[in-house]
Parts: C-alpha cells; structure tokens; sequence
C-alpha cells in the first residue's frame, strides 16, 4: 500500500472496503496523520482511549506487561490495519500497549467525529463489526494456544500461518526479531532458539538467518496439533 495517495489507501482498507466516494471523504475530512518514531510508545494500557488508529507505513507491536515488567506481545500489525478500535464503540481505556517497531506512520480518527459519522451512516459500521469479530476470534485462539499448547505446537502452527500467507510456498521470512517472535508465542528467546535448532536437527525445517523453509510440512502439521511431540 505504500506509495498511494491517502484517498486510494483508505479505499484499499479492509476496515472500510466497499465504502463509496462521498463516504471515503466523510472519513478524510476528520483523519489526523501522526509519526511516529521507532520504540515509541502510541499509547499505554489504561490510558483513555479518544480513537481509532489505521497504520498507514511502518509496523506496531501490541502487548501487555505483567506485574514483573514481563512483556507479552499479543499483535503486530502491517500498512491497512486498524488497531485501538475498541475505543469507537467504548470509548473506556485502551487495554494494552502500543508501539512503533520502526519509523511508522498512522491515520487517526477521533472517537467522537467518527463516532458522528457511523451514527448518521451506519453501513459505514458493518465493516468494523466484521473487524471485530475476526479480532475476537484471534484472541480467543491466542488465549488456548497460550494457555493450552506447549511451545512447540506454537511455533509449529505459527509457521504453517505465516506460510499460507506468502506467495513463495514452503519459505517464510520473519519480519520480526527473534525476541519479539518469542514474546508473541509467549516464551523467551533461549527456549525458541532451542526448539529451532531441533527443527532444524530432526529435519523438519531448514533456518538461514530470518529465512526459514519448511522441509516437512506434514510433520509441523502433526506437532501444531499435538499429534507429534518434537523429540
């Protein structure tokens, strides 16, 4: 999406797919750009939420800190995608942290303004109800993966995830450090490397540096799914 001018970016969000000329201008006449450089934090857990934010160029982490200033990363999201949308429909506190992993850049649509809007032109919601259904579902797989699944069922399904996403079969890159992969599948760095290298041993993957290809999928597979332990 990058290298689009910002009434064509906002056409190709999701969030607002199938909006209509006029609609698209309604939503421009209230956007803020904001920068952001990288490490710095967009917002903290139990700060008011006043809106909605769509990352325009860049990455952010979404996460939480235990009481031990532990971090669990729970998303990182890409150009298109909206976060802190709870505040729209709430308006009560943002609930975990947000933070540029890089030099980014974000649309941001005031609660109230927006708020405006979808309450004189509710299709403009349907949308954002989908958003947030598709987000629930996420996080409820994350709270059983994270709860329920050993670490290398994580890691095995995350791959198999990642996979599917790209155009090139059986090679993934990570774009993330591997800390911040660790912290997402809710585990250190010692114990992630470890159980890529017996990946890598066992034959199941093949890592050079942030590339990874999966040698036997049907075996990542069987560990995703609890069917296989890794040894």
């Amino acid at each position: 999406m990058k290298g689009m001018n910002l009434n064509h970016f906002i056409e190709q969000i999701p969030l607002f797919a199938g909006l209509i000329d006029t609609q698209i201008q309604l939503l421009l006449a209230i956007v803020e750009k904001r920068k952001y450089q990288r490490g710095k934090v967009i917002f903290t857990e139990g700060e008011t939420a006043t809106g909605l934010y769509v990352l325009y160029t860049g990455r952010v982490k979404i996460y939480k800190l235990s009481s031990e200033g532990k971090e669990q990363i729970l998303h990182i999201f890409g150009p298109g995608e909206p976060f802190g949308e709870v505040a729209v429909f709430t308006g009560v506190q943002f609930p975990a942290y947000a933070e540029a992993l890089e030099g980014s850049e974000a649309l941001f649509f005031p609660r109230k303004r927006f708020v405006e809007l979808i309450t004189r032109d509710p299709s403009m919601a349907m949308n954002m109800l989908a958003m947030l259904s598709k987000r629930l579902r996420y996080f409820t797989q994350l709270v059983e993966n994270l709860s329920l699944k050993e670490v290398p069922q994580r890691l095995a399904a995350y791959l198999l995830v990642l996979d599917n996403s790209k155009d090139k079969e059986n090679t993934v890159e990570l774009d993330i450090a591997k800390g911040q992969l660790a912290s997402l599948l809710g585990t250190i760095p010692e114990t992630l490397s470890r159980i890529l290298n017996k990946m890598s041993i066992q034959g199941y993957i093949e890592v050079e540096g942030r590339q990874i290809r999966l040698i036997d999928r049907k075996s990542l597979e069987s560990i995703s799914m609890g069917e296989k332990l890794l040894m």
